[in-house]
C-alpha cells in the first residue's frame, strides 16, 4: 500500500473536525457506573466508526457493560481504546469542555476521548482498512471484568495491538507497564469495652498495624506495595473487633508481582485470637518490554516515512488494557493516543497542535502493519 508525506495534510485538514467530535464526544458524560451515560456514548461513537472503516460495527453487550466492536475479516492488528472515564455525571457542568491557547480540556479528554478521535481519524487517512479491527470498552478504568474476554479473544485474531491510551510525557509511546493487584486485608478481633477490661477484647485495629507494616516491607526496586484505604472500630470507647485495609501492588516484572501475591496470601496473625483474611489478587499482569519491541521499531519507520522525528519510548507505572494483550503474547505498543497531561486530574489536557500528527502517524503505522507481518 505504502503511505507518503501528503497524509500529513491530509490529517491537518482533518482537524476541525476530529475537534468537533472531541467536543461532541467530551460532552457525552461516560464514567464507568453509568450504564446509560455508556450507552449513549456508544451509540455516538458507533456511526463515525462505521463510516471511517466503511463497514459494520457492532455493539456487544456483555453484563451491563456495552463494547463496540469492528471486526476485520482478515485482521493483522488491533485498534484498542475505550471510552468510560472517572469522572461522575454532571462534571461537564462546572469544567465543560474548552479550547484555549491551543489546549483542548475537559473530563475525559486525556483519557482517552481524543486518542479514540485520532484513531477515527487515522483510519479515514488509509486507503484501505480491510487489516484493520478496532474494540472501544467502557469498563477500562474499573478493572475491564466484562471486556477481558473480548480484549483477548481480538488479539489473538489480529496478532499485533495498538493502544490509543495517552501518550507519555512528550508524545512518548509505552513499551511497558507494571502489572497491577489489588488486595483486601481483612482482620477480626474481639470486641470489649475500651476502659473497663480492655484486657479480654483483640484489638482488631493492632493487628492490622502489624500487618500493614508486613505489607510495607514487601516492596523492592520497582516494585510497591502500598496499604491505602484504611478503616478499624465502631465507637472510641470499643476495643475495636474489625479493620481492614487496601493494598494496591505494583511490577514491572511477572515474578515479583507474583513473589508479591504469594507473601500476601501468607500473611499470619501476631496477636493471639487475631484472625486475617486475604481476598483480591493480580488484576493486570505486567506489560514487558520484550512484547513492544517489534511495534516500536514499526513506530520509528512510520515516523520517517513522514519525515516526523520519532517519539520516544518509556515505560509506564500505570496499567492500561495493553497489560492484557501483552500478558498473552501479543506484540502490544500502548500511548498512541494524544499529547497533553495529566489523566484524572482537573487540569487533564490535550495539546490540539499535535493531534493531527498523531492520527498521522497511527495511520502510517496502520499502512506498514497491512504491507507485511511483523515476523518479516
Amino acid at each position: 500500500m505504502g503511505i507518503d508525506r501528503a497524509v500529513l495534510e491530509h490529517a491537518e485538514n482533518k482537524l476541525p473536525a476530529m475537534l468537533d467530535w472531541l467536543r461532541l464526544l467530551v460532552s457525552c458524560e461516560s464514567p464507568s457506573n453509568d450504564p446509560r451515560g455508556l450507552e449513549a456514548c456508544a451509540a455516538l461513537l458507533q456511526p463515525w466508526l462505521s463510516s471511517a472503516l466503511r463497514r459494520s460495527v457492532r455493539l456487544e453487550a456483555v453484563g451491563a457493560n456495552v463494547h463496540l466492536l469492528a471486526e476485520a475479516e482478515s485482521p493483522k492488528v488491533l485498534l484498542l481504546g475505550h471510552f468510560d472515564t472517572v469522572w461522575p455525571v454532571g462534571t461537564t457542568v462546572e469544567w465543560p469542555f474548552s479550547i484555549s491557547e491551543g489546549v483542548a480540556s475537559g473530563p475525559g479528554a486525556f483519557d482517552m476521548k481524543a486518542g479514540i478521535v485520532q484513531a477515527i481519524a487515522a483510519i479515514e487517512l488509509l486507503a484501505d482498512a480491510s487489516h484493520v479491527s478496532v474494540l472501544l470498552t467502557s469498563d477500562e478504568e474499573v478493572g475491564s471484568a466484562t471486556s477481558r474476554g473480548l480484549i483477548e479473544e481480538q488479539a489473538r485474531r489480529s496478532g499485533a495491538v495498538l493502544v490509543c491510551e495517552p501518550s507519555a510525557d512528550g508524545g512518548a509511546v509505552k513499551t511497558g507497564r507494571k502489572g497491577i493487584a489489588n488486595y483486601r486485608v481483612g482482620v477480626r478481633g474481639k470486641a470489649a469495652h475500651a476502659g473497663l477490661e480492655p484486657e479480654l477484647g483483640v484489638n482488631a485495629g493492632v493487628e492490622l498495624a502489624h500487618q500493614i507494616l508486613a505489607i510495607s516491607g514487601l516492596g523492592n526496586g520497582g516494585t510497591s506495595v502500598t496499604p491505602t484505604v484504611l478503616s478499624a472500630g465502631t465507637t472510641v470507647n470499643t476495643v475495636p473487633e474489625r479493620a481492614q485495609c487496601a493494598v494496591d501492588a505494583r511490577s514491572w516484572t511477572t515474578t515479583d508481582l507474583e513473589r508479591v501475591d504469594r507473601a500476601i496470601f501468607a500473611l499470619a496473625p501476631r496477636l493471639p485470637g487475631a484472625e486475617v483474611v486475604v481476598t483480591g489478587g493480580i488484576d493486570r499482569p505486567p506489560f514487558e518490554e520484550t512484547v513492544a519491541r517489534s511495534l516500536y521499531a514499526e513506530t520509528v519507520a512510520a515516523a520517517q516515512d513522514l519525515g516526523l522525528v520519532p517519539p520516544a519510548a518509556v515505560r509506564s507505572g500505570g496499567g492500561s488494557d495493553g497489560n492484557l494483550t501483552a500478558a498473552i503474547g501479543v506484540p502490544t505498543l500502548d500511548g498512541l493516543g494524544a499529547v497533553g497531561g495529566h489523566p484524572h486530574a482537573r487540569n487533564e489536557h490535550v495539546v490540539v497542535d499535535a493531534m493531527p500528527e498523531r492520527a498521522a502517524l497511527l495511520a502510517a503505522l496502520l499502512t506498514r502493519l497491512g504491507d507485511r507481518s511483523l515476523s518479516e
